[in-house]
């Protein structure tokens, strides 16, 4: 079993969206954690005037661990449902993944 942690991170107007698509579908794992964030990218448009001062803007990050072909059946079903430059996503391996108890 390979194991691989999708990250993606999104407006944070996109959360609650985001979360109920990953809820809706166990057969991806089930479970992610939940960040918020603040980020900034090359490519920020529509700012608001605060983000403009700041230099950042908010952002929801999610971190899932699943089996590597589950998580590109869930990236192309991401793409499909969400077809926006403003979520990005990456990949990385997991060497091991346990509870403590």
């Amino acid at each position: 079993m390979s194991l691989v942690q999708l990250t993606l991170v999104a407006p944070a107007s996109l959360e609650e969206t985001l979360a109920e698509h990953l809820l809706a579908h166990p057969e991806w794992g089930g479970a992610f954690t939940l960040l918020r964030a603040a980020g900034r990218g090359s490519r920020e448009h529509a700012l608001t005037p605060q983000e403009q001062v700041r230099g950042r803007v908010a952002r929801t990050q999610f971190q899932v661990v699943l089996e590597a072909d589950a998580a590109g059946r869930l990236l192309d079903e991401l793409k499909h449902a969400f077809p926006k430059r403003d979520v990005a996503w990456w990949l990385i391996p997991v060497l091991d993944f346990g509870r403590l108890g």
